[in-house]
């Protein structure tokens, strides 16, 4: 008996200590990026220099995505019309929900967050392994030892370009979502002059505000949280993959608790 209350009790400590350990971590890498997000959001040193970065990333942060962005919400929104056709629609229910339904869905959660998820996992990446490559090979070293402020040179053009780019990106979504629920009449499920009905039925402009606010925030995020995780990464090749992996995790998770509070405030 008492063998086991001593097994028990370390146990117990085991897990405490791992708790204070996780949260002291937790505490010190957010410490962390407040401070380097302090050091990337200041005036640029050379504004000439800012804006050339600044379209630079519009183009391969936003411009590139724009392909993927079209084929997943064309799709998704086929399949959301088809879904909401066949397993809500009933002779009680007017013919207008079809498009009505499809249209709240593609506004107000689709095409501002699950689409931001997905951009989280292909621009995250590519800001992660492209700042952590330039770690571990010492080129911010370099620009540190020059003088230069590395985190706002390398940091801030990708945050502007994209929280500029991501609200084009999903007015894109949108309206591709749209020509998806369309085809779907290709199909009989339903009419043009049903979804037409449905897509016009008391649209709230604010819905798509509120989209548009939400994808600001979540580039901030996906940029900030996926630069802070390549710039602090420590060691090689493999570390930098890791560093990758965890800022589509941390984003993905973040975008998530954004999108609670941002639905409870704006709608």
């Amino acid at each position: 008996m008492r063998r086991f209350c001593k097994i028990e009790i370390k146990y117990h400590s085991i897990n405490t200590t791992k708790i204070v350990l996780t949260i002291k971590s937790g505490l010190t890498h957010l410490g962390q990026y407040v401070q380097l997000m302090g050091r990337a959001l200041t005036q640029p040193d050379r504004w000439r220099m800012f804006f050339k970065q600044y379209v630079t990333e519009m183009f391969q942060l936003g411009y590139n995505s724009i392909g993927i962005v079209l084929i997943i919400s064309f799709f998704i929104g086929a399949v959301i019309c088809l879904q909401i056709k066949l397993n809500i629609q009933s002779p009680w229910m007017p013919r207008m929900v079809v498009g009505y339904t499809t249209r709240e869905i593609m506004l107000l959660e689709f095409s501002s967050s699950i689409m931001c998820l997905i951009l989280a996992g292909k621009v995250g990446s590519n800001i992660a392994s492209e700042i952590g490559t330039m770690r571990i090979t010492q080129q911010i070293d370099a620009l540190d030892i020059m003088g230069v402020n590395s985190a706002n040179y390398l940091i801030l053009p990708k945050i502007a370009g994209l929280m500029t780019i991501m609200p084009i990106l999903v007015t894109f979504s949108v309206c591709a979502g749209i020509l998806g629920s369309y085809a779907t009449t290709l199909m009989g499920t339903t009419t043009v002059p049903e979804l037409d009905e449905g897509f016009r039925y008391q649209f709230n402009q604010w819905f798509f505000w509120c989209g548009m606010i939400k994808a600001i925030v979540y580039a901030f995020i996906i940029t900030s949280v996926s630069a802070y995780k390549g710039y602090t990464v420590e060691g090689g090749s493999v570390e930098v993959g890791k560093a990758s992996t965890d800022a589509v995790v941390l984003s993905s998770i973040l975008i998530l608790f954004s999108d609670i509070f941002l639905t409870s405030m704006l709608t």
